[in-house]
């Protein structure tokens, strides 16, 4: 059995559709299904079973010797949730009882880290491991710090020579577009919310550049079409020998106005672009550039090619978005 938590979630659905793309009859969703269109993510899946998050370890103790594999998606991703007790027991604390529970039962454990434990991007986008090059990073919200939290307990378990999982990789995700990110209100990627205004014949809307030197727009992020960050996590379930912290991007920024239109270009229309100021509340932290290094995901011995933002775009668009039914 392979188990995906948040596997109805965003990422983790398109995980087991493409684990059961592959043959896979062991896939397992651990997730919440609250009133949303969430369910839609894996309603054309078979699933060996469905558990919630509260009965999960109930699960995992009747099936420990039948489990492969944990991939852990599951999070409150919102990167303005102020409820830090909340983010503590759900993307820190349960990372630490998965990544326990599979040292115990020599399980494999696969996780989702974020670029958001970069913070403002000051000491650069490297995903050195070491304790050191950790302790150095200033996430800016509560979600990136959560986050962050976790991969120095790795690090500082793997340093103090403790047990560890048969596998362990964590994966450090930029800005991820794609199929069945619906439900996540305004966490959607600018990919989607871009194509709702342009198909709506209203201008897509950026905020204007308040630095020297960057023009209206041209601020940049390293999106990343949702199949290649799939692709990679399969990738380490093939290679079990291969374990550590990775960044999990295009290895390319590219800009906002790129993303608009490449956004017009798939579905159609002219290019209708305006500009407004970033909110004063956010002015002072806003990122003008994110690109993921992949070097050490390279060294690794990952080689396949990321798909440019024209092409992603265009196949989120014309594959998923207009169609009668966008799901994966």
């Amino acid at each position: 059995m392979i188990v995906v938590t948040g596997g109805a979630g965003f990422i983790g659905s398109n995980i087991v559709a493409a684990l059961e793309a592959r043959g896979h009859t062991g896939i397992v969703v651990c997730d919440r299904l609250p009133g949303d269109e969430r369910w839609q993510n894996v309603a054309s899946r078979t699933l060996a079973a469905t558990v919630p998050p509260e009965r999960l370890f109930d699960f995992l103790r009747a099936n420990a010797a039948s489990i492969d594999a944990i991939i852990h998606m599951g999070a409150i991703s919102s990167t303005t949730e102020t409820d830090v007790g909340l983010l503590l027991e759900n993307n820190y604390l349960l990372s630490v009882a998965l990544w326990d529970w599979c040292t115990d039962n020599g399980a494999r454990f696969l996780y989702a880290s974020s670029a958001a434990t970069y913070g403002d991007g000051a000491e650069g986008f490297d995903d050195d491991s070491s304790p050191g090059a950790l302790a150095k990073l200033r996430p800016l919200n509560a979600y990136g710090w959560s986050k962050h939290m976790f991969d120095r307990r790795v690090v500082r378990l793997l340093a103090e020579g403790a047990g560890r999982p048969r596998q362990w990789a964590g994966f450090k995700f930029f800005n991820v577009y794609g199929p069945n990110e619906y439900h996540k209100g305004s966490q959607r990627s600018v990919v989607h919310q871009a194509w709702g205004t342009a198909v709506a014949a209203k201008p897509v809307v950026l905020f204007r550049s308040h630095r020297a030197g960057v023009a209206d727009g041209d601020q940049a992020r390293d999106f990343v079409y949702v199949d290649d960050a799939v692709d990679v996590v399969l990738w380490f379930l093939d290679h079990p020998e291969v374990s550590g912290l990775f960044n999990l991007g295009s290895g390319k920024a590219r800009s906002f106005k790129d993303l608009a239109h490449a956004v017009f270009a798939a579905s159609g229309r002219k290019a209708n672009i305006e500009f407004i100021d970033t909110p004063a509340a956010i002015r002072e932290r806003y990122q003008y550039f994110t690109e993921a290094p992949m070097r050490r995901l390279r060294d690794a011995g990952y080689t396949r090619p990321f798909t440019s933002l024209e092409d992603g775009v265009r196949r989120y668009v014309q594959d998923f978005l207009a169609t009668n039914h966008p799901y994966r």
